[in-house]
């Protein structure tokens, strides 16, 4: 585990990667719901 594995975080800051090891956004969990909320009841 260190910089040439893309799964680890070290992988993905060195490949300039995102994912669930490495988060693009950190968003708390209230705005996320909110921002859901509104998308499934128009849908």
């Amino acid at each position: 585990m260190g910089k040439g594995d893309k799964k680890s975080r070290k992988g993905k800051i060195s490949k300039g990667s995102f994912g669930n090891s490495r988060p693009k956004k950190v968003q708390n969990k209230a705005a996320k719901a909110a921002k859901l909320a509104p998308a499934k009841a128009s849908a």
